[in-house]
């Protein structure tokens, strides 16, 4: 799925809020992030148990993100998959690494394959599915 170029600059700017569930739902901020050329969300695994725990029940997540100035938001619905090696992992290991100085490590990451993309800003194109 080719997300418009607003939502993957606000993706990219913004805090995202993830959210799953299986007999507990869940939902977390998460600040190791970033959106790939094809599309596909990645969420390095530092503190994710109840996150995985909810994956691997039904593999369905939503992420949610808003730009707190001008209240443009959207909430991406799709299915993950947890990775624990290869070049997303071995970023996502640096980049803890470094902003933490050694003290965690991302452990593996979320691999997210959008299949909605919903408008959550307010107006006339509130829950406009793009």
């Amino acid at each position: 799925m080719k997300m418009s170029e607003n939502v993957v600059k606000l993706l990219k700017e913004q805090i995202w809020y993830i959210a799953t569930y299986s007999d507990e739902p869940n939902a977390v901020p998460v600040a190791f992030k970033d959106v790939t050329e094809d599309g596909k969300l990645l969420v390095g695994d530092v503190f994710l148990e109840t996150t995985l725990n909810n994956i691997k029940a039904n593999g369905k997540i939503a992420v949610s993100a808003c730009n707190a100035s001008n209240l443009e938001g959207y909430q991406i619905k799709g299915t993950a998959e947890y990775v624990t090696e290869g070049d997303v992992v071995n970023t996502f290991k640096k980049m803890v690494e470094d902003m933490f100085k050694g003290a965690v490590t991302a452990k593996g990451a979320l691999v997210i394959t959008p299949e909605k993309v919903i408008v959550t800003t307010p107006g006339e194109n509130n829950k406009k599915e793009l």
